[in-house]
């Protein structure tokens, strides 16, 4: 009996021991699996980092090219910007030049003791002026995109902004009244108590700089610019200049002129129709505006000053100003936010498009 008990106990399941195998088996192969994902996951990052310092001492070495190619094409620009200051100089005494001749033309042509010599000389002379002025103003206009300034946002960015930024004589007018301080009415009437250098850094009239500043720097090398402030009276940024048409390819003066409408402080209320009827009289007229402002006007053009305008107010003074306006100019208009005017988005954007300029209602962080 106990001899068959023995064996029963020493009997043993094939099947016991196959389980025990697949199940060993297994549990090796997960092990396995686990040290080679382990080991990639080391192994992966190390690769990635020498990857990426390869990249990034390539984009280096990319950025220190573009910077030596900035220097040049600055270099480039400025010696551009000397070559056609020296071409319109040369231009303006060959059409003097010119002048002088046709007037004595006229004279000889007029007198009985000219002979036909000396007019055929005289005309000959005037030919050959008005060849070299024609090749001088042709050198000029190569130049025509070029930019004399510079105006960089964060991260050198270009800014689109469909404003027409070309012509012969442009003219850049400058809403400096009070409410160019903020666009709030509380803010402006506690702005406006507190000392000048805290007004002229108040971050909207900041933003009207940046926009004057940005215009400066798309002006055509070729053209001609003039720019005023406005509020109850105008004035061009460079004293005594009003009657004046500046030469954009003046860089230094350009440059001083913009310093000039960074130091001026916001202040009183807005007389617009003084400032259109201003640039009515300009002789010659500009052939593009850019007008900065707010809002609607708070001032007739005689200066008369009220405590309070209502609305319908400021709607007649807008419609007496752009009656004084002359026909056929472009008028770009750069409007600021301002809490209670909300006509004013509206009737801008109808003036733009009656004289085929351009509105634009600028983000917080353009230009």
């Amino acid at each position: 009996m106990s001899s068959k008990t023995k064996a029963k106990r020493r009997k043993v399941n094939p099947l016991s021991l196959s389980f025990l195998d697949v199940m060993f088996c297994g549990f090796g192969a997960v092990i396995l699996i686990f040290l080679i994902l382990d080991h990639a996951s080391t192994v992966s990052p190390v690769n990635q980092s020498r990857e990426l310092t390869a990249e990034i001492d390539l984009l280096q070495e990319e950025i220190r090219e573009g910077e030596l190619g900035l220097v040049q094409i600055r270099n480039t620009v400025s010696d551009v910007s000397f070559e056609v200051v020296e071409a319109q100089g040369l231009a303006r005494q060959i059409q003097e030049q010119i002048d002088t001749f046709l007037q004595e033309l006229a004279a000889l042509e007029n007198s009985s003791l000219a002979t036909e010599e000396d007019i055929a000389k005289l005309r000959a002379d005037i030919r050959s002026l008005e060849e070299e002025l024609l090749r001088l103003q042709a050198s000029a206009l190569e130049y025509e995109g070029s930019n004399v300034r510079q105006f960089l946002g964060d991260g050198n960015r270009q800014y689109l902004s469909g404003l027409f930024l070309g012509g012969q004589r442009i003219l850049i007018l400058m809403d400096s009244s009070a409410s160019m301080l903020d666009s709030s009415l509380v803010n402006i009437i506690r702005t406006r108590n507190m000392a000048d250098e805290q007004k002229r850094n108040a971050p909207k009239w900041q933003r009207a700089v940046n926009s004057v500043d940005w215009i400066s720097t798309q002006l055509p090398i070729t053209s001609q610019y003039q720019i005023w402030n406005f509020s109850t009276t105008y004035a061009s940024v460079l004293a005594g200049t009003e009657d004046i048409w500046l030469e954009v390819a003046d860089r230094e003066q350009l440059d001083g002129a913009i310093e000039n409408v960074k130091n001026i402080v916001p202040e009183n209320g807005t007389n617009m129709e003084q400032a259109f009827r201003a640039v009515a009289n300009m002789s010659p007229m500009p052939d593009n505006i850019f007008l900065i402002t707010d809002g609607l006007p708070t001032i007739n053009g005689r200066g008369s000053v009220k405590a309070l305008v209502t609305p319908r107010e400021t709607m007649e003074l807008f419609e007496d100003a752009v009656g004084e306006l002359p026909n056929g100019i472009p008028v770009n208009i750069i409007l600021m936010p301002l809490e209670g005017d909300p006509s004013a988005a509206a009737v801008f954007w109808q003036l733009a498009q009656y004289t085929q300029g351009s509105f634009l209602t600028p983000s917080k962080d353009w230009p």
